[in-house]
């Protein structure tokens, strides 16, 4: 005898070979079919299932298990929550980006003017505070191009 699907078993009713939610609501899979019973009903779902084209009934489970498991955390926003905190986080992180090119900019200006005044001194005079100069100035490049 089979074991009835997570849906069949949950709403206590028998499940037979032309069960419409087995295919998507296993036996052990009970927790994402309560989700989804809680946040739309078996009525609901079966409707939504049936509305839906064959191929692409499972992306459409899918989309319901999302948005029940999003809604039972978050009942006012729901997966819009979540999608609105991951735009604000892109934002927030293209701004740290544009900040980190400038200071980049910032910083390939000072090199350049550091080495124009090295170039510039003809004398000898200062050689000691340009002594460590190649080893920053790798270990700079280094940096600049592993961050970008």
């Amino acid at each position: 005898m089979q074991q009835p699907c997570a849906a069949c078993r949950m709403l206590r009713r028998r499940c037979d070979n032309k069960c419409l939610l087995a295919p998507y609501f296993p036996t052990e899979d009970v927790d994402k079919f309560v989700g989804v019973h809680k946040v739309f009903g078996a009525s609901n779902v079966i409707k939504m299932i049936q509305m839906v084209e064959e191929r692409e009934r499972e992306d459409a489970v899918k989309a319901m298990v999302y948005e029940a498991t999003a809604r039972l955390r978050d009942p006012v926003y729901g997966s819009t929550g979540a999608i609105y905190q991951l735009q604000k986080m892109i934002e927030e992180l293209k701004a740290q980006l544009e900040s980190m090119k400038s200071l980049v900019s910032e910083l390939r200006e000072q090199e350049e003017q550091l080495l124009s005044i090295r170039n510039n001194n003809v004398h000898g005079h200062n050689d000691d505070i340009f002594e460590n100069y190649g080893t920053f100035s790798a270990e700079f490049h280094h940096l600049m191009d592993s961050s970008i």
